[in-house]
């Protein structure tokens, strides 16, 4: 296991010796949060814990991740620096009076969070449910998925235009991290409260452009892409972005409508395509340089005209794992 050399090493003890910043790095191993989500939990004021957050992000024991005009922090989710928070944070007795109040405001915060989020989806509750009834049950969607993906360990998962997050929620027990990109906040909300709720600390959410993703190659064994393509003018080239990220042997699977004429779902909900031939995303695949695998229609579970055919693609990266760096602790083989 590689460590921190002398230098960093002594960096990140000075980082953390300071009863806040300690404080700050507990809490930001529990969740995402903004500078004011710290503030009103510490009683602070925001100049000084902006001040004890640069610290911290400078010894790398956090992140920051930034949407708009707001920015979260959560603690390092790889390498030494999350091997570092994790020693750091069990140093501290759980039922600590300060850490134990620490908690306790979160919890209020995250509480704030799930009312707005509930707010939101109640606002569109009604149009998602009207979308919903026009095929295939979630739940077969989700067990199709799963199976997609069955077969192979997938460690770590990218969920393309995550919405709500559920795909995280759905593989959570089985990676060892998770990311979901969205490019609408009110989305991240919601993602951020169901996870929250579901109390799933490796796998987090952010504002990201599905065509241009601030992610470096090779970085994922699967990626999804679920009922995101018929929203976009570009669908190849949010197509060749997830092949970009994939590692050697990775998987991408996508879930989009079968070809359809339900005209009404352009002005409800802003669909650009209506659906998807088979032959259609198989060119995008190909022409990523992905490997087209398997292909499955899931028909609605109802008769009728305004029905819709879910269909779900799978991809594979030809590249053998061991044309890629090899992983801390795993021996390079092939796929076949």
């Amino acid at each position: 296991m590689k460590a921190h050399p002398f230098d960093d090493a002594v960096a990140v003890l000075r980082a953390v010796g300071e009863p806040t910043r300690l404080r700050l790095l507990a809490l930001a191993a529990e969740a995402e949060l903004t500078v004011t989500d710290m503030v009103d939990i510490l009683g602070q004021s925001q100049p000084r814990i902006s001040r004890h957050l640069k610290l911290l992000l400078e010894a790398g024991l956090v992140e920051r991740v930034k949407e708009g005009s707001w920015a979260f922090f959560r603690a390092s989710g790889e390498g030494a620096g999350a091997r570092a928070v994790q020693a750091l944070v069990a140093l501290v007795d759980p039922a600590d009076a300060i850490l134990a109040s620490d908690r306790e405001r979160l919890a209020e915060v995250r509480a704030k969070r799930s009312d707005e989020a509930q707010a939101f989806f109640r606002r569109h509750a009604a149009e998602w449910d009207k979308l919903r009834a026009l095929h295939v049950a979630e739940e077969r969607v989700e067990r199709a998925v799963k199976e997609a993906l069955a077969g192979r360990p997938v460690r770590a998962l990218l969920d393309l235009g995550t919405g709500t997050g559920r795909m995280l929620e759905l593989f959570a027990p089985e990676i060892d991290r998770g990311l979901g990109i969205d490019a609408n906040p009110e989305m991240l909300t919601l993602a951020r409260a169901a996870l929250d709720r579901a109390g799933i600390r490796h796998c987090s959410v952010r504002a990201g452009d599905i065509y241009a993703l601030a992610l470096p190659r090779d970085g994922y064994d699967a990626v999804i892409i679920h009922q995101v393509l018929h929203f976009l003018d570009d669908g190849a080239r949010a197509v060749r972005e997830a092949a970009r990220v994939l590692r050697p042997g990775g998987r991408l699977v996508i879930v989009d409508f079968a070809p359809h004429e339900v005209e009404f779902l352009r002005e409800a909900q802003a669909h650009r395509r209506l659906g998807f031939a088979r032959d259609v995303i198989e060119g995008w695949m190909g022409a990523a340089g992905l490997e087209p695998t398997a292909f499955r229609n899931l028909a609605p579970d109802r008769a009728g005209d305004d029905q819709l055919t879910v269909s779900i693609w799978v991809a594979r990266d030809p590249r053998l794992v061991t044309d890629a760096p090899a992983l801390p602790g795993v021996p390079a083989v092939e796929v076949v």
